[in-house]
């Protein structure tokens, strides 16, 4: 495995615990300690992931996931010591792909990682298929979406969301359904986090009339067949 990962933690003892388990599982890592060196870091070699703590000198962890959000779509797994459910939407709307709360166990950091590049598609993207629905096109392997031939930048749980919809056009997904199937390991997370993905990827796809993603009352959601 040759994939970097950057690690955001201004904890000098947690950022070299969470660096040398993820260096065991065969990554890349690199430490830093504020917000404003994390930009210049994805800015000068985009890493494969962030692993981006929440409170840190300089610029937090809320800001700088906008700021990426808005400069690229390298996934971001946020980590936060504060449990309320506003909290933990506020990181996913400013655009990160997952969370995960403190303190955590370094093997659970490890997994959700695994999780992110496989989603972010830091695997092999051959052999893998190219779902077309109207004039919606998902390209699973290469990790890209397209509306109409127009390039849509998406956050690994978006697309991990419209690939689960895009597989069975016309078929309704319960919001379970969804995070199982997209996020495999994170059936706790909060159900309305589900919603929160979805209407940031309708806003991507320039979806105000449900043209792709359509909501089933009283059951989940489904692509337009």
């Amino acid at each position: 495995m040759h994939t970097e990962i950057l690690v955001a933690e201004d904890n000098p003892k947690q950022a070299d615990l969470a660096g040398a388990y993820l260096r065991r599982e065969g990554h890349r890592v690199t430490c830093v300690g504020d917000g404003g060196a994390v930009l210049e870091l994805c800015r000068d070699r985009r890493p494969d992931l962030v692993v981006l703590d929440v409170m840190m000198p300089k610029l937090d962890g809320v800001t700088v996931c906008r700021v990426l959000r808005a400069e690229s779509d390298i996934p971001i797994l946020m980590l936060t010591a504060r449990t309320a459910e506003d909290d933990i939407l506020r990181g996913l709307d400013a655009g990160a792909d997952d969370y995960l709360t403190k303190p955590y166990s370094p093997r659970e950091l490890a997994a959700r990682v695994r999780a992110l590049l496989r989603r972010s598609g830091a695997l092999r993207a051959q052999d893998q298929p190219v779902l077309r629905i109207g004039d919606l096109e998902v390209d699973t392997g290469r990790f890209e979406v397209r509306v109409d031939g127009r390039p849509i930048v998406l956050t690994a749980k978006e697309f991990g969301i419209l690939e689960v919809l895009a597989a069975a056009p016309g078929r309704a997904f319960t919001r379970g359904q969804i995070l199982e199937k997209a996020f495999g390991f994170d059936r706790y997370v909060l159900e309305r986090t589900v919603d929160a993905h979805v209407m940031n990827l309708r806003r991507k796809l320039d979806d105000d009339a449900s043209r792709f993603v359509q909501t089933v009352y009283g059951r989940g959601y489904r692509l337009a067949s």
